[in-house]
């Protein structure tokens, strides 16, 4: 069959027999649908199993009306923006739908010993039958009606090569297995087709380049001030002669190690040099990018204000920190600069006092480390395990250093962390949240509300050749190559004429061009008469 190319929403009759036609049923029941499903948006929302209850149906075999809901709920899982344009939730509303051909098909007769509780979990996969279910007295599992907990219930998928994939019902507490709902199975293998193998992955993912580059914008004001606090902290360090280092259990047990916070830098740069890799060959590069950008910005705007209200005093006694007083606002602004361009790092030969509650290079190496490790395939164990060490050895090499106390290092590790699991986890149901108080998720989440905006779900891991294409997007790749190439091959006719293949004006003898008119047609004739 050819594919229907109008949307489903504006098939008529001939549209929807057409899709019939594709579906393996029989005739008889082809006819009976046609004659009452006439429009596409019907199709779209009737319920097949209630339209299909009566005694003149009830000789239409039970595979015929599996396999009709089944493509029915295909049809609807791949037209989810037909439910939004009519003005429907699709996801609710295909909720409200549970598959209960089987069940309907059952002859409660036959079951004498069975409660509604059983018959229920055995045939069907809707809660609503209990109250279809005559008679329970005499039931095996001693459970009544009222007794059923639907919270207890559990869906389980069991794959075999041999059935296809199978939904499997148990009870909660017993453990007994049931017969296999084949209509749940075919309604879960459906919907893990639709979205990918997996129900919380994007189907929307727009790289959106300008988002990213306000994110970029974000961190870049984020690291000024937080290089101009640096220099106002250390104007305020406390005098170690009258304030020694704190009790420290860490500390005070492990000797300093002078070239280790060296070492804590070089594993920060490997690791950035890994998520440049990651951010190459990412199909998704530029939603990484600005969740890079925003997290660190906001965690490292954070840390300015825990610097800024409490001075802690120097970790060891082999730092050399004293008050630097600057003056005013353009020579603070001066030693900032240094400190940005140094990007705060000692291999940069920038130091400083008083930035201490919380680690910055904890925040970034953990930054670095677990988005890694979410941006890259789970089967990679070694560079998961790689970056994890790198981490781990980075904040052992940062106390080895005395540079830091150990809660500085803890809350760093802590925080970073917990932000970047819990942003990930409210963009993930971005769209749920929004749906439910626009309002609210925009204030308290700001920065999730605006750059998650329209990310529908689990950005997946895919990967792909970097290209001008998928680096520069939006930008005529094509036309800028032609242009480019003209360009050129005019600039080589100009430079070398005679090997050029373009044609040029022809060069007029400077006897002929200063010849009069009058003159030029005497010679035009004398040419002639000879």
């Amino acid at each position: 069959m050819n594919e229907i190319k109008k949307p489903v929403v504006e098939w008529g009759q001939s549209e929807v027999k057409e899709w019939l036609d594709s579906v393996e049923i029989c005739a008889e029941l082809k006819t009976q649908i046609s004659g009452i499903v006439r429009s596409g948006r019907v199709l779209l929302f009737i319920n097949i199993n209630s339209l299909l209850q009566g005694p003149q149906y009830s000789h239409v075999d039970a595979e015929d009306l599996i396999r009709l809901e089944l493509s029915q709920r295909k049809l609807q899982l791949e037209n989810l923006d037909s439910f939004v344009q009519l003005g429907y939730d699709p996801y609710t509303y295909l909720k409200c739908l549970p598959p209960s051909i089987a069940y309907s098909r059952v002859n409660h007769h036959d079951l004498p010993n069975a409660c509604c509780h059983c018959c229920c979990q055995k045939y069907s996969s809707s809660a609503s039958c209990l109250s279809s279910w005559p008679d329970h007295a005499n039931c095996p599992c001693s459970r009544r009606k009222d007794d059923v907990n639907f919270v207890d219930q559990r869906h389980d998928v069991n794959v075999s090569q041999d059935d296809g994939q199978r939904c499997t019902t148990h009870h909660q507490g017993d453990g007994s297995d049931t017969e296999p709902s084949s209509v749940a199975a075919g309604i879960q293998s459906l919907f893990s087709a639709h979205t990918g193998g997996h129900p919380g992955l994007a189907k929307s993912l727009p790289p959106e380049v300008w988002k990213a580059v306000v994110a970029m914008a974000y961190l870049f004001i984020v690291t000024w001030i937080t290089a101009f606090v640096m220099v106002i902290v250390h104007d305020r360090v406390p005098d170690m002669k009258k304030y020694p280092p704190l009790p420290d259990i860490f500390l005070d047990n492990v000797p300093h190690i002078p070239w280790a916070f060296n070492m804590c830098e070089v594993t920060g740069t490997i690791l950035l040099i890994v998520w440049i890799c990651v951010l190459l060959f990412h199909k998704h590069r530029f939603i990484l990018l600005r969740r890079f950008f925003a997290l660190s910005g906001t965690v490292f705007l954070l840390r300015c204000v825990t610097m800024l209200i409490t001075s802690l005093s120097v970790p060891g006694s082999h730092l050399q920190c004293n008050p630097r007083p600057y003056g005013d606002i353009w020579a603070k602004a001066q030693q900032a600069y240094l400190i940005w361009k140094g990007a705060g790092m000692s291999i940069q030969g920038v130091r400083t006092c008083g930035d201490y509650m919380f680690s910055g290079h904890t925040v970034a190496l953990t930054m670095l480390n677990f988005f890694i490790t979410e941006y890259t395939p789970r089967h990679l164990y070694f560079i998961h395990t790689f970056t994890w060490l790198l981490n781990m050895f980075g904040i052992f090499f940062i106390l080895s250093a005395h540079e830091h106390y150990s809660i500085d290092v803890f809350v760093a590790f802590y925080i970073t962390s917990r932000l970047f699991l819990y942003y990930h986890t409210l963009a993930s149901h971005h769209r749920s949240l929004m749906r439910r108080d626009t309002g609210r998720t925009r204030i308290w989440f700001p920065l999730l509300a605006f750059f998650e905006a329209s990310v529908d779900g689990t950005v997946p891991n895919e990967y792909e050749w970097p290209t001008l294409s998928s680096l520069l997007p939006g930008l005529p790749i094509s036309a800028i190559k032609k242009k480019m190439m003209l360009l050129l091959a005019q600039y080589m006719a100009w430079k070398n004429p005679e090997h050029s293949s373009l044609p040029c004006p022809t060069k007029q003898s400077t006897t002929q061009t200063n010849v009069p008119r009058s003159s030029q047609g005497t010679v035009i004739k004398e040419e002639k008469i000879s």
